[in-house]
């Protein structure tokens, strides 16, 4: 241990605490520390807290309990406890209603009922029919909770220095309420450690310091005359937590990013939509399990939603009732318009991709990033508000294998393998799953679906080229990516995990 160099290191205040050990052996308490050494305590304090974590000096905590009459107990003390008062009326009178006792007593109900209480514990007197009578003749002696409500008259004392007979009068008192007052009070002795006292002996010199150099210090030539105070290379540093985007913010931010630079056009739609545009415009039956009350939340206000023209619903209606001139035999049921009007949140950003296809002609590439809903129960990897990735393609030589090398290709740059497996969707053919490989788990896990528009869901929204389409989870990504396990993680206001994530990273920008 370079002794001088960690000398040279310490603030003058810790020198100065140090220095008021040089003619003691013994724990020095900080009042007289303060008072030898001409410090406030504060500034004794801080220098204290700066030695101890250094290993120099020790603080010994220590916390003494004081008991004290409330304003209540100096009353009972003066004038006496209500059984004692009860007693005494007891003693002279004989049996009394336990009504009149109480007034000749000079007691309210509640005093009366908690003195009759510790008559009977302490056996002075008995209760029969609601008559109370003395046990005894004449007063009983005082007790040995009376006797310590004199001694505390006379001011606060310490529960361990009382003897064994006052201690159990003292843990009576503090089960009645309001007759006495416990204050803690901590105490601080602070004591040289071997390693503060090898310090002390090598030499402490108390020298005012300069901790920075200024421009008068420059101008008038005092800075020759200055000693500064050595820096320590190896002091801790404070934690630092700068803002920062979410991270579930970012991610969305870098999904964004990915597909922009792969030439993609970014689009938005409502989240309160109709069930038109949610389900009937892409080819799924009004008879869906997905559109029941309990995978869909309906809108109560308003309950329906305005649908587009005339024309499109028509060939819509035409496409579910018998494939209009798609080839298909539709779903063979007589679709109804009052079920396609009413008010949904969206349970994905599909209809997104359906509006926009109405509004622009191929070819195309758009994505849109935004939050849908569905009646999940809540769970650690389920919420019923989440967000969804959701993309199209549309051109005249777009086909299957150009989706997969798109989605291929997006998982790429997130740092992820890919597989597809093969899946059913009511608006698209062929259909497949997503699925990202994790190494440290050694599987694989699911995050979304894509396919190819079927033409019942191209024919009716004018759309004559093919169109590829997928939506991907984002929550599940994201809990990947954070290595979190519960999904509810990324909603909760944890401010200590916030702190603690990386601002760089694998979830850099």
């Amino acid at each position: 241990m370079d002794t001088d160099r960690i000398i040279d290191q310490l603030h003058i205040y810790e020198k100065k605490v140090l220095k008021a050990f040089e003619d003691s052996d013994r724990p020095l308490k900080p009042e007289e520390i303060a008072e030898s050494q001409e410090m406030d305590i504060k500034s004794v304090m801080s220098a204290v807290g700066a030695l101890e974590s250094r290993g120099f000096v020790r603080v010994i905590k220590d916390v003494q309990e004081y008991v004290s009459l409330t304003d209540d107990g100096r009353v009972y003390a003066e004038e006496g406890l209500p059984e004692r008062r009860l007693i005494e009326v007891l003693a002279g009178e004989g049996e009394l209603d336990v009504s009149e006792l109480a007034e000749r007593a000079g007691l309210d109900r509640k005093e009366s009922g908690i003195g009759i209480g510790w008559l009977m514990r302490k056996g002075w007197a008995k209760i029969d029919d609601g008559r109370v009578s003395p046990v005894q003749e004449g007063t009983p002696g005082r007790g040995a909770d009376e006797e310590l409500l004199q001694i505390l008259l006379r001011g606060p004392v310490r529960p361990d220095e009382l003897d064994d007979r006052l201690r159990a009068a003292y843990r009576d008192l503090a089960g009645r309420k309001g007759i006495i007052d416990i204050r803690k009070v901590k105490s601080h002795t602070i004591e040289l450690t071997p390693e503060g006292r090898r310090l002390l002996e090598r030499g402490v010199e108390i020298v005012e310091e300069a901790t920075q150099l200024t421009h008068e210090h420059l101008k008038t030539g005092k800075w020759r005359e200055l000693h500064y105070r050595g820096y320590n290379v190896d002091a801790e540093y404070p934690m630092v937590y700068p803002g920062k985007i979410h991270p579930l913010r970012r991610i969305i931010n870098e999904i964004r990013s990915i597909f922009l630079a792969l030439g993609f056009t970014e689009s938005r739609g409502p989240v309160v939509e109709s069930a038109f545009w949610n389900f009937d415009c892409l080819f799924q039956p009004q008879d869906h399990a997905a559109r029941e009350m309990q995978d869909t939340f309906y809108v109560k206000n308003p309950p329906f939603a305005q649908l587009p023209t005339d024309d499109l619903v028509g060939r819509v209606q035409s496409v579910h009732e018998d494939g209009g001139s798609t080839g298909s035999e539709g779903w063979q049921y007589e679709w109804d318009v009052d079920v396609a009007r009413q008010s949904v949140l969206r349970t994905h950003t599909t209809c997104v991709s359906a509006r926009f296809l109405t509004e622009n002609r191929p070819p195309l590439k758009m994505f849109s990033v935004g939050r849908v809903f569905r009646r999940e129960t809540i769970t650690y990897k389920h919420l019923p508000e989440f967000h969804q990735v959701e993309g199209i393609v549309a051109g005249e030589d777009v086909n299957f294998r150009n989706l997969l090398g798109i989605l291929r290709e997006f998982y790429r740059k997130l740092g992820f393998r890919v597989r597809f497996r093969p899946a059913y969707f009511p608006y698209t053919y062929l259909s497949t799953e997503c699925e990202i490989y994790l190494p440290d788990k050694k599987s694989w896990i699911e995050l979304g679906g894509a396919g190819m528009f079927r033409p019942e869901v191209l024919e009716p929204l004018g759309v004559e080229t093919p169109v590829a389409a997928f939506g991907l989870g984002i929550e599940r990504l994201a809990m990947i990516r954070l290595d979190i396990r519960d999904i509810r993680q990324l909603y909760q206001s944890d401010l200590g995990w916030l702190r603690k994530l990386p601002v760089t990273g694998d979830l850099q920008l």
